[in-house]
């Protein structure tokens, strides 16, 4: 397994940015989950917090961990194009640089906490392109964030004053079409447990694929090193 620290320049940023992937040796374009952070993270939080890398190499998946800052994976209404950059520049620069399989069988999207967030509204987003998707503790209703007065800079540079339908992940549930299988796992002394149990009733009922994973545990790594595995072996992959 290659962990390569990539520095590329975005042209949707109009600025240089990193992401941080691991890629099999062995395997002969191999499939590929894009891995994303939460919000007090960057591209190095999953390979310094968990044995992610293990865990791929053992799967024979390659994983790409972009850097999103506090973008709550939106085109920030007073910032950057991060949700253009990771759901459409980043997959054409990953292929560009590795031989990774292209399908839409062999990709996959995880994250936690924001990046869960940002992990279903992809596969939300865009059901074509991807066979799965998972949320760990996600922060799948950021209505919740308008009464935060510590999120209020980060609210305000995302979303301005209104979350508008393509960031809301409860309206995306009534629009999208053929998505695939949903993970939603989270730890049920979370602050966000609720969230997470009205999204899996609402994407249950509108008939979608869910996998629900409420275990013991808080909003922690310990919690989060444990679930990617499961996620990992729930995804369905090619087995050799």
């Amino acid at each position: 397994m290659a962990l390569l620290t990539c520095h590329v320049e975005s042209d949707v940023l109009a600025l240089a940015t990193t992401f941080t992937a691991f890629v099999p040796q062995e395997v002969e374009n191999p499939p590929v989950l894009y891995l994303l952070h939460g919000l007090t993270d960057d591209h190095t939080a999953w390979a310094r917090a968990t044995s992610i890398e293990r865990y791929a190499d053992e799967a024979g998946l390659a994983v790409v961990m972009p850097s999103v800052h506090h973008s709550f994976y939106t085109d920030e209404v007073h910032g950057h194009a991060y949700w253009t950059y990771v759901s459409e520049e980043l997959p054409g620069l990953v292929r560009s640089l590795f031989r990774l399989s292209d399908r839409p069988e062999d990709t996959f999207a995880a994250g936690l906490s924001m990046g869960g967030y940002g992990a279903v509204k992809l596969a939300l987003s865009h059901p074509e392109r991807y066979a799965a998707a998972a949320s760990l503790s996600g922060t799948l209703d950021i209505h919740y964030m308008a009464d935060r007065e510590d999120r209020a800079e980060i609210w305000h540079r995302a979303f301005d004053e209104v979350i508008q339908p393509p960031n809301d992940l409860f309206a995306l549930l009534g629009e999208a079409s053929s998505v695939p299988p949903l993970y939603v796992g989270c730890g049920t002394e979370d602050g966000l447990v609720d969230a997470n149990e009205r999204f899996i009733a609402a994407a249950t009922a509108a008939g979608l694929d869910v996998t629900a994973d409420l275990r013991p545990g808080d909003h922690e790594w310990s919690l989060w090193d444990a679930m990617i595995q499961d996620v990992i072996a729930w995804l369905p992959l090619r087995r050799a």
